[in-house]
């Protein structure tokens, strides 16, 4: 490991964290949620320092919980959303006052289940302000709002396989990915249960989408990582052709990131147990403008962008990453959490 990159061993397999953002300030306190365990944990950290040494992440509170943890979502400063692999969602908070144990406001459970009534594992989450898209591998999708009980809308058979990720492209408008590859746009204000517009991951092989991120302020470019490893880019307003296609990491993608401040930095993790920083070294500014060349378009061939590794290569998969200013969290199958500081933006 590099000299900025420290390791915490956690016990446990951990496959999401995620940094709690402050009101205008760096963010100390973060979460992670683990698998594989008969009974799994949220986990609430924050950073402590005794004298001069480094801030370390210290434990706050944990929350039990039935299944895996899929996703954790931060809907505001103390309210976040977690979805389990047994179906179920629920609505968190953090207790501002003495952040030692976790509220529970709602709970959906088992709103992934398959016809046998068997559960189906919640796969994904994405929030767009207090409205909730959770897709899983019953291929629904359901449109829920975090102030509200009953389900705003169920999209019984979005898909006929799993869905493996969703992103909230507008209000309105919600972008799925499942385990062949197929990529289908839901237009919200239409009652019809289909969805506006289909295309596919890839036309060369068939590989399932994984993780699906758009751009912080052009919401229409999206990014798509395949199980083959691969990254796709799209720009939603011109048409469904990817703009640009490569191979990236060997194996799965876990996660993509944009910077949320500096969005002409991309970092990606993988189940190879890597984890990359893609960065437009040659441009102080992202521009998007459809006379400019998108830096994404050309990653694969005009060597405008650096692709560098963060840390040395896990012996385990890389499963969840999130940035803050320039600390990186990442959380990997051989129970460590992992902070990287000072990354270069």
């Amino acid at each position: 490991m590099g000299e900025n990159v420290h390791g915490t061993f956690v016990s446990e397999k951990i496959l999401k964290i995620r940094w709690q953002h402050g009101n205008f300030t760096e963010a100390r306190s973060f979460l992670t949620g683990s698998w594989d365990n008969p009974v799994n944990k949220i986990t609430y950290w924050t950073f402590k320092t005794n004298f001069d040494e480094e801030p370390y992440p210290v434990i706050q509170s944990s929350y039990s919980f039935l299944g895996d943890v899929t996703e954790l979502k931060f809907i505001s400063k103390d309210f976040f959303v977690a979805s389990s692999s047994l179906g179920s969602i629920r609505l968190l908070q953090i207790d501002e006052e003495t952040c030692t144990e976790f509220k529970e406001h709602m709970a959906w459970e088992f709103i992934h289940s398959f016809k046998t009534t068997d559960y189906a594992s919640c796969t994904a989450l994405s929030t767009f302000e207090q409205d909730i898209a959770s897709v899983g591998e019953d291929g629904k999708l359901n449109l829920l709002t975090a102030v509200e009980k009953k389900p705003i809308r169920i999209i019984q058979n979005a898909d006929s396989c799993s869905i493996y990720c969703v992103d909230f492209l507008k209000h309105n408008e919600v972008l799925t990915g499942n385990s062949r590859g197929h990529m289908k746009v839901w237009d919200l204000r239409n009652d019809r249960d289909a969805p506006a517009t289909t295309f596919m991951l890839s036309d060369q092989v068939k590989a399932a989408a994984t993780s699906i991120t758009h751009h912080p302020t052009q919401r229409h470019i999206v990014i798509a990582g395949g199980d083959d490893g691969s990254l796709t880019v799209w720009d939603l307003r011109q048409n469904t052709y990817p703009m640009s296609q490569l191979n990236a990491h060997t194996k799965a993608v876990s996660e993509i990131l944009f910077h949320q401040d500096r969005p002409d930095n991309l970092f990606t993790c993988s189940v190879n147990g890597e984890l990359w920083h893609w960065n437009n070294a040659q441009s102080s500014k992202l521009k998007l403008d459809s006379s400019d060349m998108h830096w994404l378009n050309t990653i694969s061939t005009n060597g405008k962008v650096n692709v560098t590794s963060l840390c040395a290569t896990m012996h385990k998969p890389v499963n969840s990453i999130d940035i803050n200013r320039s600390t990186l969290l990442f959380g990997c199958d051989n129970e460590a959490i992992y902070v990287v500081k000072n990354v270069l933006i």
